[in-house]
């Protein structure tokens, strides 16, 4: 769907005063939760939560472990807006209302966005419970056109060809992997490429096969959209997934996918996932640009 881009940056305008006229926070640091991850906006100081339905021009969260709320407050002393689930391609929105919220964020001040996702582990090291720091991705809807950023660029955001390799900023990585040893995580902590795929359906057997041989460590239905928004307006990413389940690899395997897995993954290792983007954030330093 080729959007006016005009009209799509009104429609961000519009929310985002609507949001700074509501709320008294002026957020540096934007979270976006995954499923079954939503409790990191639990430690948020002073929250003021908005439901999505309440917040014009603003997508509804469909999914199971997707609350669906905003939520503002502090987090570790930084002003930080929280998105207590998110919007993926499956629920049949377009690719831009589903990254609506990048660009709402960007014109509220926000800096820094920290995504995290459950995805399903390729990589044969991976265990399920690891936490894969995202360095890389492949964005599978890109390769037939399917692109957030596809129709007429607006200059007021950014550039019309955004570079891409630099996307998973490496200074937050590398203080992911302080902060993990400090924390004695480092033996479930990873490092690896993100594969972006459509869903709702979950991977064939050829297809994990596939993705796996041309270099996938993890694979899931979302954050990619995201991150290309986000760094198309300039803030720096950094992302997590949470493996929450293998992917079936072997034609004789008994094993299938399933969401209620996935969420079952997300109890068991949303304390430590909370502790760690915590304590990233509080070591965050202001400026992106430093």
């Amino acid at each position: 769907v080729v959007r006016d881009a005009s009209n799509h940056c009104c429609e961000c305008k519009t929310t985002a005063d609507w949001l700074l006229s509501n709320t008294q926070v002026r957020p540096t640091v934007g979270i976006v939760c995954g499923s079954g991850l939503g409790g990191l906006a639990e430690m948020i100081k002073d929250p003021q939560i908005f439901k999505y339905s309440d917040i014009p021009n603003f997508p509804r969260s469909t999914v199971h472990g997707h609350a669906g709320r905003l939520v503002f407050g502090t987090l570790k002393g930084k002003p930080c807006v929280c998105m207590q689930g998110r919007f993926h391609l499956y629920e049949g929105y377009p690719i831009q209302k589903i990254t609506l919220p990048m660009r709402v964020f960007k014109l509220m001040g926000v800096e820094t966005m920290i995504m995290t996702n459950a995805a399903g582990g390729l990589n044969q090291d991976y265990k399920v419970g690891d936490i894969m720091i995202i360095k890389d991705h492949i964005n599978m809807p890109g390769f037939s056109g399917v692109n957030p950023l596809s129709g007429p660029n607006d200059d007021r955001f950014g550039l019309r060809f955004p570079c891409m390799s630099d996307a998973y900023d490496r200074k937050l990585r590398k203080l992911a992997h302080d902060v993990a040893a400090e924390l004695g995580y480092s033996d479930f902590l990873r490092e690896g490429v993100y594969c972006v795929l459509g869903g709702p359906s979950f991977e064939t057997i050829a297809e994990c096969r596939m993705l796996h041989r041309i270099g996938a460590d993890a694979v899931g239905m979302s954050t990619v959209h995201e991150v290309i928004v986000a760094r198309h307006a300039g803030m720096r990413c950094f992302a997590l997934s949470l493996i929450s389940n293998r992917a079936v690899m072997d034609y004789d395997s008994e094993e299938k996918a399933n969401h209620e897995e996935v969420l079952e993954t997300g109890k068991l290792r949303a304390e430590q996932m909370e502790k760690l983007v915590s304590t990233i954030v509080a070591q965050l330093e202001h400026n992106a640009h430093n």
